[in-house]
């Protein structure tokens, strides 16, 4: 796999790409490009065609950048190729996150008066983030007791009777 450096003229985007970008979020891409640099190259086909990277192409014609990245994935079908444009991006969304570090990771780079806007939070879900996590440690009514093991309800599948695993340890 060899990281090919390739005029983004010559770049052929997919014409069914069911993936949109709003000018706002070519405008976010563009930013990070900017600040972070092309740090995730465009995945494209033997033709030139965008596989991955509609989005990162975008910011970089938004940045007047003439060349980028590009990784050839010359061993796709063209079934695994339109599936894999799909995956790319929907993957991705079936993340989630962890809001109590997520708040942590946004409130210590806010402390060090990090450019926010560059992470694509919009400033509601910043200020929720912020404000919204507790970070006191819960009480006993609210976490159980902590030295003490729920039961294990187990029914036996030939008698159908239900027991306690934990206590027949």
């Amino acid at each position: 796999m060899n990281i090919e450096t390739i005029a983004v003229d010559l770049l052929i985007p997919y014409a069914r790409n069911s993936r949109t970008h709003s000018d706002e979020q070519i405008a976010q891409i563009a930013a990070s490009i900017r600040e972070f640099g092309f740090t995730n190259p465009v995945l494209i086909d033997n033709q030139d065609g965008i596989i991955a990277g509609h989005g990162r192409v975008l910011g970089a014609r938004k940045l007047g950048m003439k060349l980028v990245p590009c990784i050839r994935l010359d061993h796709l079908t063209e079934n695994q190729k339109r599936a894999y444009i799909i995956a790319d991006n929907k993957l991705a969304l079936n993340a989630g996150w962890d809001e109590e570090m997520l708040a942590l990771e946004i409130e210590e780079l806010r402390g060090e008066d990090f450019d926010l806007s560059l992470i694509g939070f919009a400033e509601e879900d910043l200020s929720r983030l912020i404000n919204g996590v507790n970070f006191e440690p819960g009480t006993e009514a609210e976490q159980g007791k902590l030295d003490e093991l729920a039961p294990q309800i187990v029914e036996c599948p030939h008698c159908g009777e239900s027991f306690n695993a934990r206590d027949q340890q």
